[in-house]
């Protein structure tokens, strides 16, 4: 949407994009600190999976959290990205900055029957879902129906500026998506949370306008966020569009088997040049990684599109040493 404060290419309309016949894939950061060799690493693959399929390749910062949110952060992370050579097409989106498109979108979903409002605390959620007939991971459905009198009284009950949640009303349905490195796969859609209990938009229903505003066809991210994609390719059909093709990526993780962070070492462009590794280094490292590259190969961007393999990528996490 036009704003005054936005980079030029963030000044294009999102429409210019959604007729786009190739698609477009996209890279989708949260600015809250520095990006890490995971977050590169599917940062490359999403630029391969987009570029060597005619795509255009969008970058999103994900800054709805404006208590995590860090300019400085957002200025390092596309710093970063562009030392390895990653460019992206407009037009780029901040989320903070589209609370109005997150609106509409949200009130048709309203109107429509597709909500309800959810007065649960995070505690009473995680203590129904573990009771013995409960469903972990997912929405106990405690408020999907309660009556008219039990709304108004739990409304009446809760603390002074705060409103209910509005979740999704998915009644336990199942969504098929495609994935390219899984094939097809079919999983119950949660009642996800739309617009949270102090009035800000979610990230899933954040994400989904976004993705259908700007033609994403093609979402390609960490397998953590799988789950996920039941219910977005869901929300993504009832606001009238067409699911995208995922490609969840396996994740890097370091000795002990968790998930990369940056309290692991050197996993930073910034920390790894402070040990004398360029940021090309760091390029044929993570085409290393992908089986794109011998150890320590000197490559670009050019030569891993050449190289790239979908159906030849690692299936396991990374482990970073």
């Amino acid at each position: 949407m036009p704003d005054d404060r936005a980079d030029p290419d963030e000044r294009a309309d999102p429409d210019d994009t959604a007729g786009r016949a190739s698609g477009a894939g996209r890279y989708a950061p949260s600015p809250s600190s520095d990006l890490h060799l995971g977050n590169l690493r599917t940062a490359l693959l999403a630029w391969l999976f987009a570029r060597t399929t005619g795509r255009a390749l969008l970058l999103r910062i994900d800054d709805l959290d404006a208590g995590r949110s860090r300019p400085e952060a957002e200025r390092r992370q596309r710093a970063d990205l562009a030392a390895l050579g990653l460019t992206f097409d407009p037009p780029l989106l901040h989320q903070s900055r589209r609370a109005d498109r997150y609106a509409a979108a949200l009130d048709r979903l309203v109107r429509a029957g597709h909500t309800f409002p959810c007065f649960c605390t995070r505690r009473e959620i995680a203590e129904a879902a573990s009771a013995p007939h409960g469903s972990p991971g997912l929405y106990p459905g405690t408020c999907r129906d309660l009556t008219p009198a039990e709304r108004a009284e739990r409304r009446a009950a809760l603390p002074p500026g705060r409103e209910p949640a509005l979740r999704l009303r998915a009644d336990r349905v199942t969504a098929t998506v495609t994935d390219l490195l899984r094939g097809e796969l079919t999983g119950v859609v949660d009642d996800l949370v739309l617009r949270r209990n102090d009035g800000g938009h979610a990230y899933h229903l954040a994400t989904v306008v976004d993705d259908v505003e700007t033609g994403v066809d093609q979402v390609v991210r960490g397998d953590d966020l799988l789950d996920s994609a039941f219910g977005q390719a869901h929300l993504t059909r009832l606001l009238g569009a067409t699911a995208p093709t995922y490609a969840h990526v396996p994740l890097a993780v370091n000795a002990d088997g968790r998930r990369l962070a940056k309290r692991d070492g050197a996993v930073t462009v910034a920390d790894l040049a402070e040990q004398g590794v360029t940021a090309d280094r760091v390029l044929s490292r993570l085409a290393g990684s992908l089986g794109l590259a011998a150890e320590d190969e000197p490559v670009d961007l050019a030569v891993l599109s050449d190289r790239f393999d979908p159906a030849r990528l690692p299936r396991t996490p990374w482990v970073v040493r």
